[in-house]
């Protein structure tokens, strides 16, 4: 017997979260149990004004490029794209259903403008994978810390 699905469901009205919508076993769920992101506001503060308009969180900021990274998305245009429809990157981000995601140039302004000529990625990455390879959440960092570097 031939069945048609019924596209009609499109505009069907649900009341779900966010949460919800993110697997028990997603990877961002992972890192977001295993990661404190806070201690970037600490070495970031002093790079921020107390007076203009606001800035983008700099815990958004890093965990864009996380999630470039982790997923291995090639740019961040690419990236904010799959913020705006992937639902578990809305997740990770604390962004809602409705929150606007920012633009892709965002980061790259930023970068420019505050984060160009220090080591501060260099900082939070490492921190970030130390505390990822404690967690068992990579294994190939042991193998790399292990080998003499020249």
């Amino acid at each position: 017997m031939l069945s048609k699905h019924n596209f009609n469901q499109r505009d069907q009205l649900e009341i779900i979260t966010l949460d919800q919508l993110v697997p028990a076993n997603h990877l961002v769920r992972k890192m977001e149990d295993s990661i404190d992101f806070t201690f970037i506001y600490d070495l970031v503060i002093d790079m921020y004004s107390e007076v203009g308009r606001p800035s983008i969180d700099p815990v958004i900021l890093v965990k864009l490029t996380f999630i470039q990274y982790t997923f291995g998305i090639r740019s961040m245009r690419k990236t904010i794209e799959e913020v705006e429809t992937n639902m578990a990157y809305r997740w990770f981000l604390g962004y809602g259903f409705h929150d606007k995601v920012p633009h892709f140039s965002t980061f790259g302004k930023n970068y420019e403008r505050r984060f160009k000529d220090t080591d501060l990625f260099e900082q939070i990455f490492y921190r970030i994978l130390m505390t990822a390879a404690e967690r068992k959440l990579i294994k190939v960092l042991n193998t790399y810390l292990s080998i003499p570097h020249m």
